[in-house]
């Protein structure tokens, strides 16, 4: 008669099978819990920006960035650029925003096609600035444009000079003013960067991507890709989520305010527009153009300042 296993040996053999069932099922099911737990470290986000630069495109982006600073998941930010600036007060508004952006994180941007004028002005804080070889940097200068408007009949001012224009040599105050403040910002943040002296800064020129490197106006050749590395590295991330803003061409919309030349009783007020913008008015007019490559018409504006330079 065979013997008849003890309930010890059946218990061990159970308790046997039970673990090793368990050692394979931990084998596969430990990646997924540790996928699960540890995630990105953070985010980069990614601020498109292929548009003329107007009070609404700026309120715009400044939303984005403050969306940024208070966001404690978005560790870094990339600007993506292809603008030839706009009006001096959405070009200064922007370039106050990105700095007090890259005071709490990364800030790097890349060049697209154009970062000119206003749209140089809003990435001079940045921490490092990609370009393409090809693209199109500089124009540090600032003009003057007239967007007449008529004087009204009956109206009370509080002083002589109230409903009155400027003249030639205080409106070419103004614009020097706005440079000095321009190049004063542009050499504070790239400061031994540069390779360039004041005296060429205020000419205005514009240069390709390569040459600005070698000037210092931009840091390194690169695309966005290696413009999202970079960011990601400086705010220590090694795995990351992209948030993305888009913030598409607006043309020369809004540039001047949607005012025309107009004439009451044969009087005309001129109102000068300050702008940092590359290339005329008239490049931009076409609805879908963010850069001057497309010139539509003649240029109808009165510029009062000669001192952005279109040469290379």
């Amino acid at each position: 008669m065979a013997p008849i296993p003890s309930n010890r040996a059946t218990t061990q053999n159970t308790l046997l099978i039970v673990v090793a069932c368990a050692v394979v099922a931990g084998a596969f099911a430990a990646p997924l819990v540790w996928s699960a737990t540890t995630g990105p470290d953070g985010s980069v986000m990614v601020v498109s920006v292929d548009t003329t630069l107007t009070d609404a495109t700026t309120d715009e982006i400044t939303a984005d960035l403050r969306e940024a600073r208070n966001d404690p998941d978005i560790e870094a930010v990339v600007l993506q650029v292809n603008s030839p600036g706009g009006s001096v007060t959405a070009s200064e508004g922007l370039f106050f925003a990105v700095e007090r952006t890259a005071e709490e994180m990364p800030v790097i941007a890349q060049v697209q096609s154009t970062a000119a004028s206003g749209g140089y002005y809003m990435i001079a804080p940045a921490d490092e600035i990609y370009v393409s070889p090809g693209s199109i940097v500089g124009s540090v200068g600032v003009r003057a444009t007239y967007a007449d408007s008529p004087s009204v009949d009956g109206e009370i001012t509080t002083g002589p000079d109230k409903n009155g224009g400027f003249t030639e040599d205080e409106i070419t105050r103004q614009v020097d003013s706005m440079q000095d403040t321009f190049i004063d910002s542009v050499t504070t943040h790239r400061g031994d960067k540069l390779a360039l002296s004041e005296t060429e800064l205020a000419n205005a020129k514009v240069y390709v991507g390569t040459q600005s490197v070698n000037n210092g106006l931009a840091d390194s050749i690169g695309d966005r890709d290696i413009a999202i590395d970079r960011a990601a590295t400086e705010a220590g991330l090694d795995n990351y989520r992209i948030e993305k803003r888009s913030h598409t061409v607006t043309g020369a919309l809004g540039l001047l305010g949607g005012a025309n030349e107009t004439k009451t009783d044969g009087v005309t007020v001129e109102t000068p527009t300050y702008l940092a913008l590359y290339g005329s008015i008239a490049d931009y007019q076409a609805e879908g153009s963010a850069s001057p490559d497309h010139v539509a018409g003649n240029n109808q504006t009165a510029v009062a300042d000669g001192g952005e330079s279109n040469g290379r």
